[in-house]
């Protein structure tokens, strides 16, 4: 099956291209970067020579249509609203790793995004693809919106706890932390080696377009309305994200209970690790991997709960979970051409 990737010089992009490449069933297809149109993709990453020979295109919905079965949109924010939509109505599967499908309200998204809404009737048809909690769902999809890289890792991380009723729902505070590699490969002062290199920085503080998103997979999965406190960081690493989340729990439980709990709810969940107690994942554990490792501590003290997700944000963050779906849409085995192990060290 050809594959399209629209975006194609991001590095969602050439991670998707690394993924497909050793694919047993999906092959590159077209790659499509507008403003580099007839470059030939290993003049932008030399590290792809003799691999990834054709040059870049320009977007044509009828030509990807036509030459391709699926498409992966890599595209920044406010892009795949006007693309998907013209793919969409030539009948071919779509997967957009932007945030542009991912929340049901057109309201919602003009308020966090800052962009015009996709129409409606798309929004409606878009499949929220968190592998491993909307899988029926996703397996009927033609049109998928692959979470965010925290909200994978945040959602993945909270689930269990949220839906076993036993957590307070008014005290759920995210602490997360990513490579910079989630900022995406545009020049900015706030990636730049100087500001990043041995510094950490907190940034957008009660205003990261992923906390509605965060809220509606919570708020869906808990049956009530769920807000969080959720802050990020820069940290001067290229790949991984770590969320530190602490819940206040509504009765007295051990750890050990904790983790037999999110065993259970997981047990069919190949890519979701939950460790034993006393070891906490590391993002490097994680790298180059689609792992969400999970590890789990209560505080008998304050009755306090902490999980610790971690995951490779261009991976499960982005472009292994967006071939996770792919496999899940098109009834291959969902583990097929994910079965890397991590990197390390």
């Amino acid at each position: 099956m050809k594959a399209a990737i629209i975006g194609g010089t991001g590095y969602g992009s050439i991670e998707l291209i690394r993924l497909i490449n050793k694919h047993p069933y999906l092959e590159i297809g077209s790659v499509v970067s507008n403003s580099q149109a007839g470059v030939n993709f290993s003049d932008v990453y030399p590290h792809l020579s003799d691999i990834v020979v054709q040059p870049l295109e320009t977007f044509d919905a009828n030509r990807l249509s036509e030459d391709n079965e699926i498409v992966f949109l890599a595209t920044p924010s406010g892009v795949s609203s006007k693309l998907a939509p013209q793919l969409l109505e030539n009948g071919i599967k779509c997967i957009d790793l932007s945030g542009d499908f991912r929340l049901r309200s057109a309201e919602e998204y003009e308020n966090w995004y800052k962009h015009s809404s996709p129409e409606e009737k798309y929004l409606k048809q878009a499949v929220y693809g968190l592998s491993e909690i909307y899988k029926e769902e996703i397996r009927e999809a033609s049109f998928i919106a692959n979470p965010g890289c925290y909200p994978t890792a945040t959602t993945l991380g909270l689930l269990p706890i949220i839906k076993s009723k036993l957590a307070d729902e008014n005290f759920i505070i995210i602490d997360a932390k990513s490579g910079v590699s989630g900022a995406g490969r545009g020049l900015s002062l706030t990636s730049h080696y100087s500001e990043i290199n041995e510094n950490v920085k907190a940034y957008k503080l009660g205003k990261h377009q992923h906390i509605p998103e965060i809220e509606q997979v919570l708020s869906d999965e808990g049956g009530n309305p769920i807000t969080i406190t959720f802050t990020t960081h820069l940290v001067p690493l290229t790949r991984g994200i770590m969320c530190t989340m602490y819940v206040h729990l509504k009765e007295k439980i051990p750890t050990k209970k904790v983790i037999d709990l999110y065993k259970q709810f997981y047990q069919e969940s190949h890519f979701i690790r939950v460790r034993p107690e006393g070891n906490i994942p590391s993002t490097k554990e994680v790298m180059g991997s689609n792992f969400c490792d999970i590890g789990l501590h209560v505080d008998e003290r304050t009755n306090r709960l902490t999980v610790i997700s971690v995951i490779d944000n261009l991976v499960k963050g982005a472009a292994g979970q967006a071939i996770q779906n792919a496999n899940l849409m098109n009834g291959w085995d969902e583990q097929t051409g994910l079965t890397d192990l991590p990197m390390y060290p």
